[in-house]
């Protein structure tokens, strides 16, 4: 469980944004001596969650800034503590003198991400709408926007715990079942369990499914272009990215290193990864080249494949002896060539067939990877959100410490099943923060800015 909130901790303060001349600047203050650095700012108490214009001035009484003073007691502000914002003239310069002065006056500089953090142990925010606040900052599109907003009104967190409680209720039946070893009824081999078990097993697969498509909108769809050489990938990647940032030649092997393109497809993030053209060589660099295309597939969320119809097949089977990715989309290309139709296979939805060089066909595959990173889904009614590396690996061992449960139930080993959902409750319950590490929160919150 989170632990309780410290109700001596100390005042921190921070320029929480400075957007330079011309624009508002704010210095934000929380802890208990909030209420009196507000008092010294304005010389009388301030009235709480009203706009007070006040003078800023130094100890001798120079001044610092004019601006407005909003003072919010506790609970009821972001961090559960007293808070204080003094909202000045954008100024660097004048920001600083602002922060010396508040801390001056007792205060101290805050950490980055230590006013989330503490909006977190106050319990305002759990840890999964905490690192949303991040993501919303970060956000590269969007749909990333979007998505970090829904973490960060709870939509995560309201399906985490939702799956957390069918799997206490679960637990608690196994667990009964076990306390009455004497009895001639096998409880275990009750049909209920098994119901129940398979049900969340369901729920689980949805979330991780939503989770990963969260986490591509949270990071970006990681996208590697590999196939034979001059089968045109130089080429596709300087037409999705409008411009001719490959270098592209009939000399086969002309890309010989790794190159990345960001791009943003109606909202979505994309990241292409354009590599060595697949073949055996005996060019030392060609040969790192190609090296470097296999290690980049291992990290992708989707290996795009650049064919031709004449090597469809054969590259496609060289396409399954290399490193697994995720998602695999097949681009046959240069139909301006062969005479093909361009757009996606009706049945094989994997399949799409374009022009590079002429362009035609690009729409259908920049709508494929729009697809794959997440955009356009759920977005209407409002259930897209965003996710963390952290909670598909949390969900993905729930996933495993569940099938585990599902065997060991079978072979009738009650202490088993109970000590695998009893993990599985654990792993689930870390999302959230229900269960941490300090070393995990450290590891969050010094990712954060400053004055977040």
């Amino acid at each position: 469980m989170s632990p309780s909130p410290d109700p001596h901790t100390e005042t921190i303060a921070a320029i929480a944004t400075a957007p330079g001349a011309g624009g508002v600047g704010i210095v934000r203050v929380s802890g208990p001596r909030a209420a009196d650095i507000a008092n010294a700012m304005l010389g009388h108490a301030p009235t709480p969650r009203h706009a007070h214009f006040a003078a800023f001035r130094q100890a001798d009484g120079a001044l610092i800034d004019r601006g407005l003073v909003l003072y919010f007691p506790a609970p009821n502000s972001y961090t559960g503590e007293h808070v204080l914002e003094l909202q000045g003239h954008g100024s660097v310069i004048t920001l600083d003198s602002l922060l010396r002065r508040v801390c001056v006056l007792g205060a101290r500089l805050a950490r980055p991400g230590e006013f989330t953090e503490r909006a977190f142990l106050n319990g305002k925010l759990d840890l999964a709408q905490a690192e949303a606040v991040a993501d919303l900052i970060a956000a590269r599109s969007q749909s990333a926007a979007r998505a970090a907003l829904g973490s960060l009104e709870g939509v995560f967190s309201r399906r985490v715990q939702a799956l957390l409680e069918a799997l206490i209720a679960l637990r608690v039946h196994v667990e009964a079942a076990i306390d009455f070893p004497e009895e001639e009824i096998d409880f275990l081999a009750d049909p209920v369990i098994g119901q129940q078990l398979g049900e969340l097993r369901q729920q689980l697969q949805t979330l991780l499914t939503e989770a990963r498509r969260g986490l591509r909108l949270n990071d970006g769809l990681r996208v590697a272009i590999v196939g034979r050489p001059n089968v045109g990938k130089s080429s596709l990647l300087n037409a999705l990215a409008g411009a001719d940032r490959a270098i592209v030649t009939e000399i086969a092997g002309t890309t010989r290193d790794v190159l990345r393109e960001q791009l943003v497809f109606d909202g979505v993030a994309v990241e292409l990864i354009d590599t060595a053209g697949l073949r055996d060589s005996d060019d030392p660099v060609e040969r790192e080249g190609v090296r470097r295309a296999r290690a980049q597939l291992e990290h992708a969320d989707v290996a795009l494949l650049v064919t031709d119809a004449e090597n469809l097949q054969g590259d496609i089977a060289a396409l399954e002896a290399l490193p697994a990715t995720p998602q695999r989309l097949v681009v046959i290309n240069k139909i301006d060539r062969d005479g093909g139709s361009p757009g996606r296979d009706v049945e094989k939805r994997e399949l799409l067939r374009l022009s590079a060089q002429s362009g035609v066909g690009l729409d259908t595959l920049r709508e494929a990877l729009r697809e794959l990173a997440g955009g356009g889904q759920d977005e209407a009614s409002g259930g897209a959100f965003s996710a963390r590396r952290r909670h598909v690996l949390a969900l993905e061992a729930v996933d495993t410490h569940l099938a585990l449960t599902d065997e060991v139930l079978a072979a009738g080993a009650g202490e088993l099943a109970a000590e695998e959902l009893r993990q599985a409750q654990q792993a689930l319950a870390e999302i959230t923060g229900e269960f941490h590490s300090d070393d995990l929160l450290g590891a969050i919150f010094s990712s954060f800015c400053i004055g977040k």
